[in-house]
């Protein structure tokens, strides 16, 4: 595959990605977006609303608006930012409820750090898109929330999650397969990403340093120097509760951090960054299969592998191995890319209703989870389209 080939087909895709999410995700009978589309494309009318979901759509659509500006992204992305704004945003106590039922009434209120950040993500790349200045507020307030309620001034870091009205809450975890504790390498990551996001449009000296912080927190405990991977978990001491080996967020990591520091602009930072990128893409090769997927996890403590190829790693793929090609030159890692593309394009990429699959198992049966849901998002496919177009 040629550079231009594989930009052409990257465009393709991108808006087949759209128009899935356009035509068919829109709720126009309760507001928002369907809470889900089953692994069969059916529409689930009654499904619960995700926070993280909607802030997904709402990324996406600004962000594909930034780069191929058009009328019904404009339309929707103001649809998804009007709803956030109404209805995920908790207007006693701040923050956004995790998710909501159908009709827009709150559904669990607990305060998940994570989805705080993706809404203070998705709010900042709408304002860029959009020029709304409400929408940068809510972008700005956020970010005071988190840093008023969630980050620990004494040793560094942010907690995992809290009840409504910011009380220690017993069950912590983002999902159900993580493990309950209180600081995360995924919600650190993507704070780092929303806070870079917001600087980029409102480049505040306080929000710079807790960046700067974050960013160096997530050096110091979250990169293992070693093996190149990711440490998952830890409690508020910063002791590790060893996990599993998360090669999707290996790679989304690599890229994604060293964005974040190239936006700080500090050479030091930008160098260390550098290092880990090429490091943790070398580590996620690893996780590769001979078909060119991406398995999803390995657990080391009985060396088991997860042995399955979810849609999301392999979009990240693509990102991680392009940022090290760009600072090597070594077109070992195109190939990667380009493997993992014809593997993508030939399993999970859904020809006939839109969209992507979830996944396969290792004899390539599918993975029969939603099409669109709570964790189904147009973010990780959406977005590794978005970026290598601009970045080709």
């Amino acid at each position: 595959m040629t550079e231009q080939g594989f930009r052409d087909a990257l465009s393709v895709e991108l808006d087949r990605i759209l128009g899935f999410w356009l035509e068919r995700m829109p709720d126009y009978a309760n507001g928002g977006f369907l809470g889900a589309i089953d692994w069969q494309d059916r529409p689930q009318p009654e499904s619960d609303k995700g926070a993280v979901l909607n802030a997904r759509i709402l990324w996406t659509f600004s962000a594909a608006y930034r780069l191929r500006p058009s009328d019904s992204l404009k339309e929707q992305a103001q649809r998804a930012y009007q709803y956030l704004h109404r209805y995920f945003l908790d207007p006693v106590y701040g923050g956004v409820y995790w998710s909501l039922d159908y009709t827009g009434q709150p559904k669990e209120t607990k305060k998940q750090v994570y989805a705080l950040a993706f809404a203070l993500y998705a709010c900042a790349e709408y304002y860029a898109a959009f020029g709304d200045v409400a929408a940068l507020g809510d972008a700005v307030g956020l970010w005071r929330t988190l840093d008023e309620n969630c980050r620990d001034t004494e040793r560094g870091g942010y907690y995992e999650a809290f009840t409504r009205d910011w009380a220690p809450i017993e069950d912590q975890r983002l999902s159900d397969k993580d493990a309950n504790e209180k600081k995360t390498m995924n919600t650190h990551l993507h704070i780092a990403e929303a806070y870079a996001c917001l600087y980029k449009v409102a480049p505040h000296k306080e929000l710079r340093d807790h960046l700067m912080d974050l960013l160096q927190t997530i050096d110091r405990y979250f990169i293992d120097e070693t093996t190149g991977h990711l440490r998952l978990f830890f409690n508020e001491e910063w002791v590790e509760k060893k996990d599993v080996i998360s090669y999707g967020h290996d790679i989304e990591a690599a890229w994604l951090l060293l964005d974040c520091a190239e936006e700080m602009g500090d050479d030091a930072l930008i160098k260390r960054y550098q290092r880990h990128c090429v490091r943790m893409a070398d580590a996620t090769c690893e996780g590769l299969d001979v078909d060119g997927g991406l398995w999803y996890e390995y657990d080391p403590a009985d060396n088991r592998l997860i042995a399955e190829k979810h849609w999301w790693p392999q979009a990240e793929l693509w990102l991680g191995f392009h940022k090290a090609w760009e600072l090597t030159q070594k077109s070992d890692y195109l190939d990667i890319i380009y493997r993992n593309w014809t593997f993508t394009q030939s399993t999970l990429f859904d020809y006939q209703n839109g969209e992507w699959r979830w996944g396969v198992y290792a004899d390539g049966s599918p993975i029969e989870k939603d099409k669109a849901g709570f964790w189904k998002c147009p973010y990780h496919n959406g977005r590794a389209c978005i970026e290598l177009l601009r970045r080709l």
